[in-house]
């Protein structure tokens, strides 16, 4: 997991760029997240549906076979509506990837430490973080961006092939045993899940809270590295050292944010987190210098590393396990259908009105968004144990 995000980060934290550098305007950048976010739409369900059925680690492989021939378009490229094409190929690898590792973490922990044990695996995970952007903006700024994406396709690919050997060959206990895959159990699967969202108990909350937050964070997600290039004047090397130093502090941060979750309660961590990140944002914005800038990236940090374990850790305990895979399948993703025209829209303020002004939605959003979870997002002993039953119920139900 740690060498593909390192290529992960090396090719995603520039692409923006990328693509600009081939031509495409900011409403292009815009347009092809937006267009790219259907993707996602398709496989996130089914990557985690897969998971639970056959196993995460031959989820996770399959997943990684696409990201080959993704991370391979993103070199070969010519332009970037090819581009546009790569990236959609990434979104089905994440749909795989993305719920089963986070599922699998979930199968291997107990309860009680499972906050601490998502903190660990995030601060290890950070790695790419540290590594990932400074050699990928080494390597844009000093050779081009088709060098970057070179090197990006390599490694993705030594880790491809490290992943596709786990599961052919590595056994861990109690890792899932395949079942048949079939129209019928994806339907109960689905079925299911619905029942648990429009239940209106913490599964509800969590999708709507969720929701929002898609939708205010992808109204500026692409937007960064172009504000910071060409708002606040910082090279590319820069941008990825700012990047690094996030990483670097969630490395340090993450394992105190899943104490405080198993310490003080999920919707705890995830409150502080979304107020953290309204403070970084209005940080960032008046900020017209490197050193500045990374203090907001610190702030967003420790942001992250308040919400990061105490999240999974909610969703984890919110479901059943054998529904794991399919939960984070659904609230794990960035990229649901409430949220689909966000990128397009931050584009469409950022030219019409200032580069400032999704910025500054977003941070206003979060705001709202942490109060509405601490409210929401409380999980009673009792209550969960009535979700969990009632869940299970509802797969048993033909």
């Amino acid at each position: 997991m740690i060498l593909a995000n390192i290529a992960g980060r090396m090719a995603q934290g520039f692409l923006a760029l990328y693509m600009t550098d081939l031509g495409a305007s900011i409403a292009d950048v815009g347009f092809v997240y937006t267009v790219t976010s259907l993707v996602p739409l398709i496989f996130q369900i089914f990557g985690g549906w897969l998971s639970d059925s056959i196993g995460r680690l031959k989820t996770i492989a399959f997943g990684s076979i696409v990201g080959i021939f993704c991370y391979f378009g993103y070199w070969l490229s010519p332009n970037w509506e090819w581009l546009m094409i790569s990236l959609g190929f990434s979104f089905i690898t994440s749909s795989m990837v993305g719920p089963s590792f986070s599922a699998f973490i979930a199968d291997q922990t107990p309860e009680e430490n499972r906050g601490k044990v998502f903190g660990i695996t995030n601060s290890l995970f950070m790695i790419i973080g540290v590594i990932g952007p400074p050699l990928g903006g080494y390597l844009a700024q000093n050779f081009g961006y088709k060098q970057l994406y070179f090197v990006a396709a390599i490694i993705y690919f030594s880790a491809a092939i490290i992943r596709i050997w786990m599961a052919t060959s590595v056994t861990i206990n109690p890792e899932k045993q395949s079942e048949e895959l079939s129209f019928q159990s994806l339907k109960k699967s689905l079925a299911t899940m619905v029942g648990m969202l429009v239940g209106g108990g913490i599964i509800t909350w969590i999708f709507i809270s969720d929701g929002a937050s898609d939708i205010a964070f992808r109204l500026t997600g692409s937007l960064f590295p172009i504000y910071v290039q060409d708002i606040g004047g910082l090279t590319i090397q820069q941008i990825g050292f700012l990047s690094a130093i996030n990483s670097g502090v969630m490395v340090l941060l993450n394992i105190p944010g899943g104490w405080l979750s198993d310490k003080f309660g999920e919707r705890v961590g995830i409150m502080l987190g979304f107020m953290t990140f309204t403070l970084a944002f209005f940080t960032f914005l008046p900020a017209t210098s490197f050193s500045r800038f990374v203090v907001a990236e610190v702030i967003f940090a420790v942001g992250a590393s308040l919400l990061g374990p105490a999240y999974n850790s909610l969703v984890s305990k919110a479901v059943p396990e054998k529904m794991r895979g399919t939960a984070f399948g659904f609230f794990q993703s960035t990229l649901g259908i409430i949220s689909l025209p966000a990128p397009w829209i931050g584009a469409q303020l950022w030219e019409r009105f200032t580069p400032q002004s999704p910025f500054v939605i977003t941070a206003i959003a979060s705001f709202f968004i942490g109060i509405l979870c601490w409210f929401k997002l409380r999980l009673p002993s009792k209550e969960k144990s009535e979700t969990i039953k009632l869940a299970e119920a509802g797969a048993a139900v033909d």
